[in-house]
């Protein structure tokens, strides 16, 4: 199935916390992700997730397979601010968030949320019943967030997978069940 087209504006300064910084910043556009915006994903992702960034061949790859759900938030100058991403499985109803990234200057205004928000819409109304991510244990933030959308600790073990990514890279593996109404 596929996904509406999106472009949506996320002009919303009353959610912001504080005052609003002078020039206030351009308001962000919700949409998804091109090929012309592979440098500065790969830009994007260097900056946020540094040592863990995926390679850009890597980039690329993922893009050419989910472009149908890997979105962006562009700031209209040529910046994209954050993304999202998932990966679903040919054959059956399980996906992955393999990322999720907002720039430092535009967090805690709810922006990953949207980006969570539509991708798990369109992953439900392409029929995925189950969602997974990793999370480092210490990203308390993060971790939150997926808890007020629903995601639980895989079981049995409550999710802690030590070693996940190698030597010291523990993460927190968490789940959420679709279905086909609720989330």
């Amino acid at each position: 199935m596929t996904a509406e087209p999106l472009e949506r504006s996320l002009d919303r300064p009353e959610q912001l916390t504080g005052p609003a910084p002078f020039p206030y910043p351009l308001p962000l556009v919700l949409r998804p992700a091109r090929e012309s915006d592979l440098p500065e994903l790969r830009r994007l992702d260097e900056e946020v997730f540094q040592e863990v960034a995926y390679p850009g061949f890597l980039l690329r790859q993922l893009y050419d397979i989910y472009a149908e759900h890997f979105l962006v938030l562009d700031d209209g100058e040529g910046r994209l601010r954050g993304y999202v991403l998932a990966a679903t499985t040919a054959l059956g109803r399980d996906s992955w968030i393999l990322g999720l990234c907002v720039t430092h200057d535009r967090r805690r205004h709810g922006l990953g949320r949207e980006l969570m928000v539509e991708v798990l819409a369109r992953l439900r109304d392409a029929g995925i019943e189950q969602v997974r991510l990793t999370v480092e244990p210490s990203n308390r933030a993060a971790i939150l967030l997926y808890r007020s959308l629903g995601f639980l600790p895989e079981e049995p073990d409550g999710g802690l997978r030590r070693d996940y990514f190698g030597p010291g890279m523990d993460r927190q593996v968490m789940r959420l069940e679709l279905g086909r109404g609720g989330g």
